[in-house]
C-alpha cells in the first residue's frame, strides 16, 4: 500500500553575512573517475526508470 503524503513543511535558517574565513574545499578527481561516477549514476537512472515502467 502506498503511502501518500499530504503536507511537507520545510525549514532554512538564512544568515545575513556569511564568515569570510570559512571555506569549501571540494576534491577534483580525474577524468576516469569522473567517468566511473557518471556511469554510475546514469546506471541507477536507468533501474529506477525501467522499474517505474513495469508498475
Amino acid at each position: 500500500m502506498p503511502v501518500e503524503i499530504k503536507e511537507l513543511t520545510i525549514r532554512a535558517n538564512i544568515m545575513n553575512g556569511c564568515e569570510e574565513n570559512s571555506e569549501v574545499k571540494t576534491e577534483v578527481g580525474s577524468d576516469e573517475d569522473r567517468g566511473a561516477i557518471i556511469a554510475a549514476c546514469v546506471e541507477q537512472v536507468l533501474k529506477i526508470l525501467e522499474r517505474k515502467k513495469e508498475r
